[in-house]
């Protein structure tokens, strides 16, 4: 549960912000949609291979100029 403590003679706009910004930090939404269908261990794996290949790509273009 998320608690947001709200000063005297604070904008409930603000209060919202750091509401949302608190919200999104907690991955709360992200590990929702992932619980709601079955992903095999096997696939989960290749898809971070495929995304520690992809990144490698970059920082060694990166470094070669």
């Amino acid at each position: 549960m998320l608690i947001i403590p709200v000063k005297d003679g604070e904008n409930i706009d603000r209060a919202l912000k750091r509401y949302k910004r608190k919200f999104d930090r907690t991955k709360t939404m992200r590990n929702l949609r992932s619980r709601k269908q079955f992903v095999k261990p096997s696939v989960s794996r290749r898809a971070q291979v495929i995304k520690a290949k992809y990144i490698q790509q970059i920082r060694t273009a990166e470094e070669q100029g």
